[in-house]
């Protein structure tokens, strides 16, 4: 009897076993949420499927499919890390960030007034039918973009150098503006398109520029059209069309939510939830509530 109560014994995890089970299913959780609705989340899935086909192998004892799937293995490592690089260096850099860290770096920035400035020269831009596309950096660096094909700037964050940066047959009109604090950094930036089909064909290059940027990282990225003057806003694959500039001040100002981007603003149906917001990038950023039309990669 006692050698029974000594094998069950050993099978009984204690405190250090479950500490370790729940941190590990806390990490697997939260990439999980992250990915989710991405194209890393696409390949994870598939990943997981050709497991599942190699362990199926050697239960039939399929000596073919599992020496062939072996092999695939042993370089499957390196495969994941050049695969996932964005999604790495994502998460990377933001388990080096503390919210202690952003909140001050944002109070240091002066994040209201940069809003404000940000919020005039679209609402000029709108109502001047002239296309525009910024990205508002946040805890993700976006100097690469810059380095790779931009012209670097060193210039404070005004609504008149926007307007000015953006007039048709300016020499940096044709490409994007990236902020970082309260300066712009650079200018005439290409972004990367979005990796996923159009949502939306009447979508031009600019709206699948901002999808594709914010897929990659956490920035805020803003639209203006030139055929229908129309301001749209990308965070996190998720696109919001039809904003009013104060609606955008709001999702810009400081006390935006760390995790979601959404911010306390009225909204224009008097809903409490918008029913348009679904879709797994949707549901893991919480969406953006008060809005008419959201555009996200299907």
């Amino acid at each position: 009897m006692s050698g029974f109560v000594d094998y069950i014994r050993f099978y009984l995890p204690d405190f250090t076993d479950l500490l370790q089970i729940l941190v590990l299913a806390f990490f697997i959780y939260r990439i999980l949420i992250r990915w989710a609705g991405t194209r890393a989340f696409q390949i994870l899935f598939g990943l997981v499927v050709v497991l599942g086909i190699y362990v199926m192998a050697g239960l039939l004892r399929l000596e073919v499919f599992e020496a062939v799937l072996s092999q695939v293995f042993t370089y499957a490592a390196f495969a994941l890390i050049v695969v996932f690089q964005p999604e790495l260096r994502s998460a990377l850099a933001q388990l080096g960030r503390s919210r202690l860290l952003t909140f001050l770096t944002k109070l240091e920035q002066g994040g209201e007034a940069v809003a404000d400035e940000i919020a005039k020269a679209v609402e000029r831009l709108s109502r001047k039918r002239i296309g525009a596309i910024i990205a508002v950096q946040q805890e993700l660096a976006l100097d690469l973009y810059v380095q790779k094909e931009g012209t670097p700037l060193r210039a404070d964050v005004s609504a008149d150098l926007l307007l000015t940066i953006f007039t048709p047959r300016s020499p940096l009109h044709d490409g994007a503006v990236i902020i970082r604090g309260n300066e712009i950094i650079g200018a005439g930036v290409t972004l990367p398109l979005s990796q996923f089909p159009p949502p939306d064909r009447s979508l031009g290059t600019r709206h699948k520029a901002a999808l594709g940027l914010s897929e990659e990282t956490d920035a805020f990225v803003i639209v203006v059209s030139e055929e229908t003057s129309q301001i749209s806003l990308a965070r996190r694959g998720v696109l919001r069309r039809g904003l009013q500039p104060e609606e955008l001040r709001a999702r810009l100002a400081p006390d935006t939510d760390e995790v979601d981007g959404t911010a306390s603003i009225p909204s224009k149906t008097g809903r409490d939830a918008d029913p348009d917001v679904a879709g797994p990038n949707a549901a893991r950023d919480g969406g953006f509530e008060g809005e008419d039309e959201v555009v996200q990669p299907v």
